[in-house]
């Protein structure tokens, strides 16, 4: 089972569980808002009273899914099948539990040519509410590159901290990729395989490299003060951008469902 929790992150915010199960899973959500999300397989989630039928999906390649909202403060019991990601933030708001149909989550296509990339936006700022967590899919095939250009989400607020960032990495069959992370006191370049996870508290990330021959799927998980999606491309590197115009999207996208 992968644990990220603030404490042993180093940080104040993100968290990330994810877990197989064969049956029931009971958990209090504590000071987190939190989310159940099928990696694969599918489930109940059963929160405040409500029950939430999780139809998933067979793995991350196959298409989106649906998930669940579960409040701080809160009693979660997961019955199911599979495994299952649980993101997490620190909150200090307490919504009501919700469903999140896989038809209402907006998938998009990004970059071009080798720098194709599709993202399933499920808990975006302008795609559902929650009160600090914000939470997407990436996928990329073999042999392109995401999170490029490299770009940071530091706040620039006197005091206030960067989001702070988890990725969660599977690999179609048994093939590795390369995650890039640097700054002024961070320099990190590592080879990921299924089930990896990456932490990045501050500086530029990207990009995620898939090696030829093996599709990527990474999580993205993130928090930090506001709720806000702040994104700024390494100006080295921002220039890319402006290539791809003259590029197709790579046709091997998307993933298992037409784009909305």
């Amino acid at each position: 089972m992968t644990v990220v929790t603030p404490s042993s992150a180093g940080w104040a915010y993100s968290g990330l569980r994810v877990v197989e199960l064969s049956g029931p899973h009971t958990f209090e959500t504590g000071d987190d808002e939190v989310l159940v999300l099928p990696l694969a397989g599918s489930c109940t989630v059963e929160c405040d009273g409500l029950t939430f039928a999780l139809e998933g999906r067979k793995d991350v390649f196959a298409g989106v899914t649906d998930f669940a909202y579960a409040p701080r403060d809160a009693t979660v019991t997961v019955t199911g099948e599979g495994r299952f990601a649980i993101p997490t933030a620190r909150a200090s708001r307490r919504l009501a539990p919700r469903y999140g149909p896989a038809s209402g989550v907006p998938v998009e296509l990004r970059g071009a040519g080798s720098c194709s990339r599709q993202v399933n936006n499920f808990c975006t700022p302008d795609t559902f509410a929650a009160d600090r967590l914000i939470a997407c899919e990436v996928l990329t095939p073999g042999g392109n590159w995401s999170s490029y250009p490299p770009h940071k989400h530091d706040e620039e607020r006197p005091g206030e901290s960067a989001l702070e960032e988890i990725y969660y990495f599977e690999v179609r069959g048994s093939g590795m990729a390369y995650q890039r992370v640097y700054g002024p006191d961070i320099d990190v370049l590592a080879e990921v395989r299924g089930g990896d996870v990456v932490l990045i508290p501050r500086g530029w990330h990207g990009p995620s490299m898939a090696a030829p021959g093996y599709d990527l799927y990474y999580l993205n998980v993130m928090a930090g003060p506001r709720r806000a999606w702040e994104i700024c491309d390494d100006p080295a590197h921002a220039w890319i951008r402006d290539t791809w115009t003259a590029q197709p999207v790579d046709p091997r996208l998307p993933f298992g469902r037409t784009v909305q």
